[in-house]
């Protein structure tokens, strides 16, 4: 089955025009995402915070700079995101510190409303869940393989409040913004840097 990758580029975002976009869309008071609601314009407001502060803090481990620094292809990382996504706004600014790091990986945003054709190919337990990273060989435009939406520990936190309490609530998402806060994107850099080290051993 063709994923529909092309298309998607053509209507992706820079890291910096992602941003733009958000911050534009919230002086209107809207989110992005074909859904506007008070709340997701909220979610949106607290994550242009958090996503300033991470731009700011977050560090690489030097492990995943010599890493980043030794790949061989040339990658591109297709992000499925939206602006009141709570695990995006704590993921991208990695992403992006990460993609910073090397000239192997050029980083590019599409917004998951505007790309369900995209994210269907991704789902998570059947749900359009967020952010998706796609990893595609630059030269080919192939899909090689994807993570996400969040760090394994992460996901074991949200299982884990799921089947106790059977659902996801505001204290749910502060259990899991304090896990982000405590993690300080360590999870994420190994996860990704194993699986871009398996990637980029078995194409090159």
């Amino acid at each position: 089955m063709k994923i529909p990758v092309a298309k998607a580029l053509f209507n992706s975002f820079s890291y910096t025009e992602y941003r733009k976009r958000i911050t534009d869309l919230l002086l209107e008071k809207k989110s992005t995402g074909l859904v506007q609601s008070i709340d997701l314009t909220h979610y949106s407001d607290l994550n242009e915070t958090r996503m300033k502060r991470l731009d700011k803090t977050i560090t690489l481990a030097p492990s995943t700079v010599q890493m980043l620094q030794s790949l061989q292809e040339e990658y591109i990382w297709l992000v499925i995101s939206e602006g009141w996504c709570g695990d995006a706004a704590q993921l991208l600014p990695i992403y992006h510190k990460m993609a910073a790091e090397t000239d192997k990986i050029d980083l590019k945003i599409v917004l998951r409303d505007e790309n369900l054709e995209l994210m269907d190919h991704f789902l998570t337990n059947k749900a359009r869940s967020i952010p998706i990273l796609v990893i595609i060989k630059k030269n080919t435009g192939g899909v090689l393989g994807h993570w996400g939406p969040r760090p394994q520990a992460a996901t074991d936190l949200v299982l884990e409040y799921k089947k106790e309490f059977g659902v996801i609530d505001e204290t749910l998402k502060t259990n899991l913004q304090l896990w982000y806060h405590h993690d300080k994107g360590i999870s994420t850099q190994m996860e990704l840097m194993t699986l871009m080290s398996d990637i980029d051993k078995r194409i090159f």
